[in-house]
């Protein structure tokens, strides 16, 4: 059964992270730059939240806070939803799926950051096994394996 730990290994374990003190503009303009929907939030090395283009529409754009003015650590996620390297996708996608998220850092036992897991990991992950299953099969059914 496939893990995290899988998905690290082709994805690679650069994070993208912001600190605390950041506004949310260059929240903004870093995940803009780099086209991800999520930053972690680091301050000294921990992680200590996240924060997502649905932070940004729910507590900067609809109350209509100024995002240069405003700081990472008034509007991330706090309560974060962790996994660790050896969790199972299946596990992993179904955390992602009951909780509503669409980001998934990946911790160890002490904490530390492993990387981060999306959604869009998880759907490009299982693509690519349906497509080996349909190349395997192919090849069975024309008698060339």
């Amino acid at each position: 059964m496939a893990t995290a730990k899988d998905i690290l290994a082709v994805k690679g374990p650069h994070v993208l992270s912001i600190g605390p003190e950041a506004t949310v503009l260059d929240a903004a303009m870093l995940m803009n730059e780099h086209k991800v929907g999520s930053l972690l939030v680091l301050s000294g090395g921990q992680l200590i939240g996240i924060i997502t283009e649905r932070d940004i529409l729910t507590r900067v754009v609809v109350p209509r806070r100024d995002p240069g003015q405003t700081s990472v650590q008034d509007v991330m996620t706090t309560e974060l939803v962790c996994c660790q390297p050896h969790t199972p996708l299946d596990e992993a996608r179904g955390t992602l799926k009951n909780r509503r998220i669409r980001h998934l850092p990946v911790v160890d036992e002490d904490r530390r950051l492993h990387g981060i897991i999306s959604i869009g990991d998880l759907n490009a992950h299982e693509a690519h096994d349906h497509e080996l299953t349909i190349h395997v099969l192919h090849e069975y059914i024309y008698g060339r394996v």
